[in-house]
């Protein structure tokens, strides 16, 4: 760009910061539009699945790039910063009430709160469930690549999904969703909640597998800005780093 000349260092940097770019916007919005359902018919039975889902795919794919080449350190730091970005997005809802929509605002304040304090709901599950899937996520993944080796890329991705995302569908949607009816709020019920959980998990399974050939192509991509040699020496550096992380806690 611009002439510019970068050596591999400051290549594996850009590429960590526009990853984390991707992968936090992502987090942020799927949450903050999570309250919003919408339902699919088919011959056997008719879903209901939340919007969110739509840009959780994207999430996927970016976790287990961010794993390949910058490994469970990289993405549990990210994990932790999306939580925290969470947190802050939960306690700014938190004092939007505070502030009344004047009588000519195109968004009444019911309304608003409606939209965006239902997702406060989805927030606080998903601090919890986003933790604890993303940490399984990353743990499957490397239990699956010390099996395979640097093959298999689709194994550990789809492997580490399916693991992860059953926790994470069936919390959030408990705790954003479930929950709030039962304590008198806009929400659904338990039917209502075991239909929008399970159609979502059986849809993120099926996404995860349909988007492979994507997953792929930013891996390739990736492999082509970095330059091959050196894609091929940071993920087998971030291989040989796990290696020994785990040799170490075995021996501890």
């Amino acid at each position: 760009m611009n002439g510019v000349t970068r050596g591999p260092a400051e290549k594996r940097q850009l590429l960590f910061l526009i990853l984390a770019g991707i992968f936090l916007g992502n987090a942020l919005l799927a949450e903050m539009i999570g309250g919003k359902l919408f339902q699919v018919p088919t011959p056997w039975a008719v879903f209901t699945l939340s919007v969110g889902i739509v840009l959780w795919p994207v999430v996927f794919i970016f976790t287990d790039i961010v794993n390949e080449y910058f490994g469970r350190r990289g993405v549990r730091q990210l994990s932790f910063l999306a939580a925290a970005i969470i947190g802050y997005a939960f306690i700014a809802l938190s004092l939007t009430p505070l502030v009344p929509a004047a009588d000519f605002s195109p968004v009444d304040d019911a309304s608003f709160s409606r939209v965006f304090l239902q997702s406060q709901w989805i927030i606080v599950g998903s601090i919890a469930a986003f933790l604890l899937a993303q940490l399984l996520d990353v743990t499957v993944f490397w239990l699956i690549r010390r099996q395979t080796g640097h093959r298999f890329l689709w194994l550990r991705a789809t492997g580490s999904t399916v693991v992860s995302q059953l926790i994470d569908t069936f919390v959030v949607q408990f705790v954003g969703l479930y929950l709030p009816w039962r304590l008198g709020r806009q929400g659904i019920d338990f039917a209502t909640f075991l239909n929008s959980a399970s159609s979502g998990y059986l849809f993120k399974i099926f996404v995860a597998i349909a988007i492979t050939p994507l997953l792929y192509l930013v891996h390739n991509l990736i492999d082509a800005w970095l330059g091959e040699e050196e894609a091929e020496a940071q993920i087998e550096a971030v291989a040989g780093r796990e290696h020994a992380d785990d040799a170490t806690v075995m021996k501890e």
